[in-house]
């Protein structure tokens, strides 16, 4: 047995190095686990129902399987193959899954027990994971095209779950034992019934609800064929003349129903006396006479009323409704087309299953559909649909930028959630997770102007509220300049009855507007003051009211280039302000709208509610605006960008981007740095800023784990752009008296330092005019302090550190007594984190104290940067502020503050994933969510204390492999020798577990390592499957082979 380099002499150099960085308490709780993900699985193509578990599964084209219970209740599998699922089915009540994929494979999972967990010095049951048990490949018969032939087309599990018929694209029909997933060739179909005709591909099948053994065949050119298993002979022939799409069983066996490709379904009579019947009982196209689209797939249920509720997918009119996706429900004169948005991949009903029971009575129909599931209320009139606690469409409207809020307060949380929410038809499992111990908040905003906020306190990230700015302006398309409602013409009403659509889902990808596109979101959740700006330059000022209200919002025009000539904007136009009363629902509402003129995007923004003061930026210049007043205290004009290059900084999520212009630009940075690099020389510092930077850089030599940065020109056509903007209670004219400040930080390396005089704030010089400040009424800002950084790279985030060098509070955390005061008596400092470098600044000398330079040369940027309490997983009381950047590798770096020492390095996210970088958002616990679809978040974290993941319990019965006595340590505390099981299969129950010596294995420090086997269970081969990590030890993972066919896998560390 032998084991590749990685993992001796290189690997353990690596991991004594990361020892050696730091020996802080903290070191223990830092880990990189990517907990969960949150949002609508991406291309999802399969879907499967267990009626007795109360489970949904959901497969996608990217071979993973997620099945989800009650809210909570989530696990995950993904086949060895990127391979599309194309269908799935439940072996009901076993917590069993069996899964066809599009090469031809057809997979076992199982939900599996794992071993008890303590918590707290209390034994607690362990969790469930999905994990595959086998698979299966249909062989091939000589002599005939066996790729086609023995494709498979449909699977059915008879209620018995001990055997799978399998229907195939050559016609044949095979049987598969479960499981074990052994071919049962005593089984096989004769021919006799085909008169040597080719019938088509097996399209549908379907076992008898009453008489087990006997299933329904049905052939694509339209024969169904009653097959009776156990006699092995065909008791009834169904003679249909058009193509068949789709068979079901009515619950009484006595009748089926199928539908067709020509947008039409059938009922047949089931007699015993007839052995072929031709004719349905009735046949009937809904939506015809003129040609429809084929009706995929129709549920027939019974119900205790009278009239069965017939559910249909399809069967539209080709030329009037040929690109609607729609699904039909009938009920006797009830008759309702639901149209969606995307397509419908598969839809089921929860309905009664029992066999006592005479009727199903369905209570609800769950569609899924490309783009988002949709769940239908069936026992309420009219059949209104029930909002998902998960499965939310987060890319309902395309995503353009995202904040978190942590520790939201009891108030605002009740004040956001809808008491009144229904009831959820799936609620299979049971969530172990206990209760959130603080309140989250994401926020989301979106391409069609909408604020979305989801509770995203535990595994399910439910939607709360949705804030729509759009009716703040007169758009594009305003319903109210609709010329005339169609709804008050009866000759439009007459012709729009039929089919009577009825607008379902909240999946819409295409904005009525793209200037309402959000790009900049602040939230103060002491003052429920909400900041949101967007992509034509409006800045809007939103607080929270529980009534509905019908008032105006007061706007105010900001030109940020007032003191300029000569420029012409040639984008896109202002939205146009509705001047009006406008009506607005309960929650956030519009208060003050500043617009901002060119109607540039808004690049960086900044709210503070304990000052009623706002900042923002663009790509022209940043301003200050006090919105309890109403006036522009400050505008500040930095525009160097071309009027034509406006559409370069849209936000880096935004879908207007130009690729050419972006590459075009990125040649010429190429070719400047290049000729820069050559013939730069060092020119005289103008300011002492400037030499304190330039002693700074002379004074240190490059550290073996940093890189040299290259220089950048400074007259790059993006140096005017506003990256970052903050409030600070800070020292910045003397080291005496602190008062407001603003900072700015540009695309060009400049950071602009501001002290506002703002009426009843501060300790400054304006408290010592005796009372000149009482009697102010404007806020005042001068230009304190200019720093330019020698590189000219783009300044990614500035924080201001107290005396202890910890974060200052949020606004109204001090003053309240919310969090700890800020130290006031000690030198304050800054921290300003660019592209290149990070570098903390003493205050009010603005002087530099050390810095950490990143790699440049080897392409790395620093896109993202928070700073994050983490606290120790060891000591209770023990915690400590970090730094996390994240790069444009997909790497995230800890450093600790104000010293800028790395703690650690992880590889979060792919350096080609560049919408996952630019979406990241970090939280104040050491979690992050970032986009890893459209519609899909991941969720991560960096602490080993703070782990938002799932922790359920199965509730089926089914017996597994396992108990309290299989394992020796129960998974996830220290071990005094580090070994823990897996998982096991065919492995007897309450087996005493006894070490064994791995024979022919030696390594530096130790000759044999040692596992844990079960007793009289000696493995014959060994198998090798992967590397993890518990509790900070590094763990080899092998599976234990015997030749008998039963096998466990084992962990264990040097």
């Amino acid at each position: 047995m032998s084991f590749s380099s990685r993992y001796d002499g290189e690997f353990f150099e690596q991991l004594v190095e990361q020892s050696k960085m730091n020996n802080s308490p903290l070191r223990k709780s830092l880990q990189s686990v990517q907990t969960v993900e949150h949002g609508f699985p991406h291309q999802p193509s399969a879907l499967a129902f267990d009626p007795r578990l109360q489970l949904m599964a959901i497969g996608t084209k990217s071979g993973a399987i997620k099945i989800y219970g009650a809210p909570g209740v989530e696990f995950t599998g993904l086949h060895k193959d990127t391979t599309a699922v194309t269908q799935m089915h439940f072996l009901p009540g076993q917590g069993r899954l069996l899964s066809l994929l599009d090469d031809n494979t057809i997979h076992l999972w199982e939900l599996v027990a794992g071993p008890p967990r303590e918590l707290g010095g209390v034994k607690k049951e362990g969790v469930v994971s999905l994990n595959e048990v086998g698979s299966y490949s249909l062989p091939g018969r000589p002599g005939i095209e066996s790729c086609s032939a023995t494709r498979v087309t449909v699977l059915l599990l008879l209620k018995s779950c001990d055997l799978l018929c399998i229907g195939t694209e050559g016609g044949g029909v095979y049987f598969l034992e479960l499981p074990r997933l052994l071919l049962k060739d005593n089984l096989t179909l004769p021919d006799d019934y085909r008169c040597g005709k080719s019938l088509g591909p097996v399209e549908s099948l379907q076992e008898h609800p009453q008489q087990s053994g006997k299933i329904l065949i049905g052939y694509s050119r339209g024969l169904v064929v009653l097959w009776d298993l156990n006699a092995r002979h065909a008791d009834q022939l169904f003679l249909g003349k058009q193509q068949l799409e789709s068979l079901v069983w009515e619950r009484s066996g006595s009748l089926f129903v199928s539908s067709h490709n020509d947008g039409g379904y059938s009922v047949w009579s089931v007699t015993s006396g007839n052995a072929c019947n031709p004719q349905p009982v009735s046949s009937t196209i809904p939506y015809g006479p003129f040609p429809c689209k084929a009706i995929n797939k129709i549920l027939w249920r019974t119900t205790q009323a009278g009239s069965p509720v017939l559910l249909y997918s399809g069967g539209m009119p080709r030329a009037s409704y040929g690109d609607r996706h729609c699904l039909t429900i009938q009920q006797d004169k009830d008759h309702v087309t639901l149209d969606f948005t995307s397509r419908v991949i598969d839809f089921f009903t929860v309905h009664s299953v029992e066999q006592e029971k005479e009727f199903d009575d369905p209570s609800a129909l769950v569609v899924l559909l490309e783009e988002e599931l949709v769940v239908i209320d069936l026992q309420t009139p009219g059949w209104p649909s029930l909002p998902t606690p998960y499965l939310a469409p987060l890319h309902s409207s395309a995503i353009t930028c995202s904040c978190h809020i942590s520790s939201v307060p009891p108030k605002l949380w009740e004040r956001l959630v809808n008491a009144g929410r229904a009831h959820w038809p799936i609620c299979g499992g049971k969530n172990l997770a206990p209760p959130p111990k603080q309140q989250e908040l994401l926020l989301t905003g979106h391409e069609d102007g909408t604020v979305r906020f989801w509770d995203a306190s535990g595994v399910a990230l439910t939607p709360l509220y949705k804030l729509s700015t759009a009716n703040v302006f007169h758009t594009d398309c305003d319903p109210c300049d609709d010329p005339q409602d169609p709804g008050n013409d009866p000759d439009m009403q007459q012709e729009e009855e039929w089919p009577p659509f009825r607008k379902v889902g909240c999946f819409d990808p295409y904005s009525d507007d793209p200037r309402l596109g959000i790009q900049k979101i602040s939230l103060c959740k002491y003052s429920n003051k909400l900041l949101v700006a967007g992509t034509a330059g409006q800045v809007i000022v939103l607080g929270l009211n529980d009534e509905r209200s019908d008032h105006s919002v007061d706007v105010s025009v900001v030109d940020l280039l007032q003191d300029r000539e000569g420029f012409t904007w040639k984008g896109h136009d202002r939205l146009e302000p509705r001047l009006k009363p406008a009506p607005f629902p309960p929650g956030f509402q519009p208060q003050v709208l500043v617009q901002c003129l060119p109607p540039a995007s808004v690049t960086a923004v900044a709210l503070h509610a304990e000052w009623n003061l706002i900042a923002f930026g663009t790509s022209h210049g940043f301003g200050l605006f006090d919105y309890h007043r109403r006036n522009a205290v400050l505008v500040k004009a930095l525009c160097t960008l071309h009027p034509n290059d406006s559409l370069a900084m849209e936000g880096p999520l935004s879908r207007v981007k130009s690729l050419k212009k972006s590459l075009r630009q990125s040649f010429r940075r190429i070719r400047k740095s290049r000729v820069s690099g050559k013939k730069r020389t060092i020119t005289t510092p103008t300011s002492k800023v400037q030499e304190a930077n330039a002693a700074l850089a002379e004074q240190e030599e490059v550290a073996p784990v940093q890189r040299r940065i290259e220089p950048r020109s400074a007259d790059d056509s993006l140096s005017g752009v506003v990256r970052c903007l903050c409030f600070a209670d800070t020292f910045l004219r003397d080291g005496t008296h602190h008062g407001p400040t603003l900072w700015a930080g540009t695309n060009s390396g400049s950071v602009y330092a501001y002290a506002l005089e703002v009426p009843g704030v501060g300790s400054g010089r304006a408290c010592e005019r005796g009372g000149a400040s009482e009697s102010s009424t404007c806020v005042e800002a001068v230009l304190g302090k200019e720093i330019q950084l020698m590189h000219r790279a783009p300044v990614v985030s500035i924080s201001v550190l107290d005396g202890r060098g910890k974060p200052l509070p949020d606004p109204y955390e001090a003053s309240q007594d919310l969090a700890i005061a800020p130290d006031m008596t000690n030198a304050h400092s800054v921290l300003i984190a660019s592209e290149e470098q990070l570098k903390v600044f003493s205050l009010p000398k603005v002087s530099a104290k050390t810095k950490f330079k990143l790699t440049a040369h080897e392409g790395c940027r620093v896109r993202k940067v928070a700073l994050v309490v983490f606290s120790s997983a060891v000591q209770e009381d023990y915690s400590e502020h970090t730094l996390v950047c994240l790069t444009n590798l997909g790497d995230m770096h800890l450093f600790n503050i104000p010293g800028l020492r790395p703690q650690v390095r992880y590889d979060c996210i792919r350096k080609e994933d560049i919408s996952g970088i630019a979406s990241c958002v970090f939280t104040k616990n050491g979690q992050g969510f970032y986009l890893i679809s459209p519609s899909e978040y991941e969720r991560f974290s960096l602490s080993a204390k703070v782990l938002t993941e799932p922790l359920y319990l199965n509730t089926h019965t089914h017996t597994h492999a396992f108990s309290s006595h299989s394992f020796p340590y129960p998974l996830g505390i220290s071990l005094p020798v580090h070994h823990c099981s897996l998982r096991l299969t065919g492995v007897p129950l309450c087996s005493p577990w006894q070490p064994f010596s791995l024979p022919n294995t030696s390594c530096p420090g130790r000759k044999r390592w040692l596992l844990w086997r079960p007793a009289g269970l000696s493995p014959d081969r060994y198998e090798q499957l992967s590397t993890q990590t518990l509790e900070g030890i590094f763990y080899f993972h092998f599976r234990c082979i015997r030749t008998g066919g039963q096998s466990y896998d084992t962990l264990f560390s040097l």
